[in-house]
């Protein structure tokens, strides 16, 4: 039995294999004394410093919906409404006035813009666009929210309302979440440390924005600073995008790194890090689900805006540069990774086969199974 340090990459749905690597670490008797995690890897953190087991985690993200699809898909939810300010301020209201109507009378075009909007703002596909050129992403991430406050409420009453500094006193835990401010082009490291007042489900949140995918998240006044700076209004997204596996924070005692993690000795324990391995088969998982393309827009359009030459170069960029980040700390810590197969699966395959999903968790198992043992633990 031994106490580690945990880092968790990020990797959407993918992160689910998590959940079997969990399994085989409690297993043997082994705890945590830090969680450390961006994106789908904040969650996994953030859920295990609240208390959750390997049990309590798989029953929470293999939930299902009445219609028996995985709870996880409603997480690609189209926002239901905009603030009045958003409208007010967007594309398509700036075009709306650019366009003069002859012989119409400026108070009148002025309702008649209105009134269009208005009428738009009704139709789900339109939303889905206007959210996606306004606020970086197609889906509005509340359903995340309402789940994961749902999941921290169920472990301790009010866990999913409080702050970070309220978190680690309530848990007595020590949890950090990996964000990226593009307002000032700054990491966030969230913890009871550096931003104590910020909400731990925001937190998260903001970690698991994929850009494209989720909206970007306002820094609100309300969440205090960020290591005494005021970031109010700041966009936050998601941390990946400049550290997607952050080991580097759990192995330096660099002055910098004391300072977002405390005068905490990084060699009082064992490292140990959860990499989602893109390149290692997933033994005995079945093909992913072809789905038709359709130029229906009751399907949705994240399939068809996905396909856009612009979206897949920025992606491949952001890969590029968050590999580039990593790979150093990743080369120097290699023995202290635990790969784990993911071949194969998507990053927002969030309505994957409860089979797929099964392979998937079994093979996150077997791959602790064997990354401790090789370690002696």
């Amino acid at each position: 039995m031994g106490v580690f340090d945990l880092v968790f990459e990020g990797g959407g749905a993918k992160g689910t294999a998590f959940v079997g690597a969990i399994e085989e670490f409690e297993q043997r008797g082994h705890t945590a004394r830090r969680f450390v995690g961006t994106s789908a890897g904040a969650i996994t953190a953030t859920l295990m410093a609240a208390g959750y087991n390997a049990k309590a985690m798989k029953a929470a993200t293999t939930e299902t919906l009445p219609n028996g699809k995985p709870r996880f898909s409603s997480f690609m939810d189209i926002a239901a409404k905009f603030a009045p300010e958003d409208i007010k301020n967007s594309l398509t209201y700036t075009i709306f006035r650019n366009v003069d109507l002859p012989l119409i009378p400026d108070s009148v075009e002025n309702r008649i813009d209105s009134w269009l909007i208005d009428r738009m703002m009704k139709i789900d596909a339109y939303r889905e666009i206007f959210s996606f050129v306004e606020r970086g992403g197609l889906y509005a991430g509340d359903a995340f929210l309402a789940w994961l406050r749902e999941k921290l409420n169920n472990r301790i009453s009010g866990l999913g309302n409080l702050n970070f500094k309220e978190f680690s006193e309530q848990t007595n835990s020590d949890l950090s979440v990996v964000a990226s401010d593009t307002s000032s082009h700054d990491m966030l490291i969230l913890n009871s440390r550096t931003a104590p007042q910020c909400p731990v489900a925001w937190g998260v949140r903001m970690s698991m924005s994929i850009p494209f995918l989720w909206q970007e998240v306002r820094w609100q006044k309300d969440w205090g600073t960020y290591r005494g700076r005021d970031i109010t209004g700041h966009i936050i997204v998601d941390g990946g995008v400049l550290s997607n596996f952050p080991i580097y924070y759990l192995t330096s005692d660099d002055d910098e790194v004391q300072a977002v993690m405390g005068s905490i000795d990084p060699n009082a324990c064992p490292n140990l890090g959860l990499l989602i391995d893109e390149t290692v088969t997933v033994p005995g998982a079945l093909a992913k689900e072809d789905r038709p393309d359709s130029a229906d827009t009751d399907d949705g359009l994240l399939n068809h805006i996905t396909r856009l030459k612009t979206i897949q170069r920025v992606t491949k960029i952001l890969d590029t540069l968050t590999d580039a980040h990593d790979r150093a700390a990743i080369a120097a810590h290699q023995d202290e990774v635990c790969r784990l197969p993911a071949k194969g699966y998507g990053t927002t395959e969030f309505d994957m086969s409860a089979k797929r999903l099964d392979a998937l968790i079994a093979a996150g198992k077997d791959a602790m199974k064997n990354h401790l043992s090789a370690r002696g633990f």
